[in-house]
């Protein structure tokens, strides 16, 4: 990468560092948890679909803590709503695993069994036979096994509901029984809205970022009077001998360092993937922290600046450090507070807000420090990313029995996980969760976007005949293409890139080359290979 002279190094290495975990974020998901039954075909009372399954208990008539299951291939369908569902009491079974004909009494109570010893379907028609309204399975973990038939079943005839529970839900649900509480259960599965309107506001807020940081140093940060004001640093002095270019601080890629760069993101992704556990995933958080404070403390002082120059230009003078702006000095400490709450309160209904602000105004930041000069160099960053993002979430599962992105993007088993996205609840969803994307579909696109705008200001191109336009649309349809695909794909992780990078990168192609620009975009800005500064 090529790095122009400058006097304070902070926010280009904020930038790189930033860069690196950025492309370390996972695809965009929804966070559904389940597992894969490819292989195993549909037959006749093996063909239904796999459904979330609310199972709502009391315990001696108290309610408790609703679980998330998974239902079946085979059995009866669920109620759709609540109102249809019938409160049945649960019982235990003798022998547990359920794998021989229950000597204990079922008529008429929803069967709690230990996963394990035979087949799913075997269980099934033990408990039908003991007269079950129901069964419910203990998984031996905490996720979602999708239960299949076998290659024996060719005519199942399960007529009760069969579901699958997490192993802490249901030992606990055991643990009760064994106790001789009484244990009774809901089984039904609400219908998932058809429009999403969660992904409608992430994918608001995924353009406006990349729209908000291309247009950020024209309407906002070039009309300042000092350039400076976005850091805590010394003011230059009048005989300082420097000037704005030589102090602008911007990290230029180049098509070696794109190179470079993805082949050290795999290697980190992979040493996450092996070493990912909770003290990783907390320096994770701490640096997302120091990225938010720096992108959050730019920000601020970038638009109140912008409302009252004035404010820009006083400084005071610290101890041991010397002038610097008064309006860092007191926006600093506010950003850290933020940062803190957050991380301390980050497991919270609303801790998304927090994680939100701070991502948004560390990809601003990054937006800015950091910029390609032409479509050579970002073809071979975007094609770079597009190659990694398919591989690590499409093709790694045939080396290394799942998918390395999506496994690191889940965390590990603490349940901490990685801050690099932006994410917001499903508020209208009856099961909840969120959906997110990960700062490197944000980020790798909007460089490229950003440069489409950098280049009609510079050919004082008009809306319609520019570029910029027209890579926003792009990365709009891109975006929506990737959630269409999450939803046919039944909330499968996605490489968004797979979907963005044609529609920006392809789109500023193809009309370079219908315009006869195509030359121009390719080589514009270009330095010679030997010139200082590039690493």
């Amino acid at each position: 990468m090529a790095i122009h002279r400058r006097r304070e190094p902070l926010l280009p290495a904020l930038a790189a560092a930033a860069l690196l975990l950025l492309l370390l974020a996972g695809p965009a998901a929804a966070d559904d948890a389940s597992s894969d039954d490819r292989g195993h075909d549909a037959s006749p009372g093996c063909n239904n679909k796999f459904q979330l399954v609310k199972v709502k208990n009391w315990v001696n008539g108290t309610q408790g803590t609703t679980v998330v299951g998974l239902s079946a291939r085979f059995g009866s369908p669920l109620p759709r709503t609540i109102n249809e569902a019938h409160r049945t009491f649960a019982a235990l079974t003798s022998p547990p695993d359920l794998c021989s004909n229950s000597t204990s009494k079922l008529t008429n109570s929803i069967a709690l069994v230990a996963r394990g010893g035979c087949p799913f379907t075997a269980k099934a028609e033990f408990a039908q036979a003991a007269g079950a309204a129901g069964l419910v399975i203990i998984n031996d973990d905490e996720e979602l096994y999708k239960m299949v038939c076998g290659d024996n079943d060719t005519s199942l005839n399960v007529t009760i509901p069969v579901v699958m529970v997490p192993h802490s839900a249901g030992k606990n649900l055991k643990d009760l029984l064994d106790h001789g509480a009484r244990v009774e259960m809901q089984l039904y599965s609400p219908n998932r809205p058809v429009v999403d309107l969660s992904a409608c506001f992430l994918w608001l807020m995924a353009v406006g970022t990349i729209v908000c940081a291309s247009l950020w140093s024209e309407f906002v940060a070039c009309e300042q009077i000092d350039e400076h004001y976005n850091q805590l640093t010394r003011q230059p002095g009048p005989n300082s001998g420097t000037n704005n270019t030589q102090d602008k601080e911007i990290l230029e890629i180049t098509a070696k360092g794109a190179g470079v760069f993805v082949i050290v993101a795999s290697v980190f992704l992979l040493l996450l993937f092996y070493f990912m556990s909770s003290w990783v995933a907390w320096l994770l958080i701490v640096l997302f922290c120091i990225g938010g404070i720096e992108g959050m403390h730019v920000c601020l002082v970038t638009i109140i600046s912008r409302i009252n120059k004035d404010w820009g230009n006083n400084t005071v003078q610290l101890p041991f450090y010397g002038e610097v702006l008064a309006l860092s000095v007191g926006i600093v400490p506010f950003c850290t507070v933020f940062a803190i709450l957050w991380a301390v309160y980050r497991h919270s209904s609303f801790a998304w807000i927090g994680q939100d602000i701070l991502g948004i105004c560390l990809m601003i930041t990054v937006l800015q420090m950091a910029r390609l000069p032409n479509i050579r160099v970002a073809s071979a960053l975007l094609s770079a990313a597009f190659v990694y993002d398919i591989f690590w979430v499409f093709i790694s599962p045939l080396i290394f029995h799942e998918s390395v992105m999506i496994a690191v993007a889940s965390g590990d088993s603490s349940g901490e996980a990685i801050p690099m996205l932006l994410r917001i609840p499903r508020f209208f969803d009856p099961w909840g969760g969120y959906d997110m994307i990960g700062f490197g579909d944000i980020i790798f696109p909007g460089l490229l976007v950003a440069f489409s705008y950098r280049f009609d200001r510079a050919g004082k191109k008009g809306i319609l005949n520019g570029y910029f336009l027209w890579l926003t649309v792009g990365y709009a349809v891109g975006l929506f293409l990737t959630y269409l695909a999450l939803f046919l794909m039944d909330g499968h992780g996605q490489p968004a890139l797979l979907y963005l990078v044609p529609c920006t990168l392809g789109v500023i192609v193809v009309l370079g080359w219908i315009r006869g620009e195509l030359p121009h975009l390719w080589n514009y800005g270009r330095r010679p290979e030997n010139s200082v500064g590039e690493v």
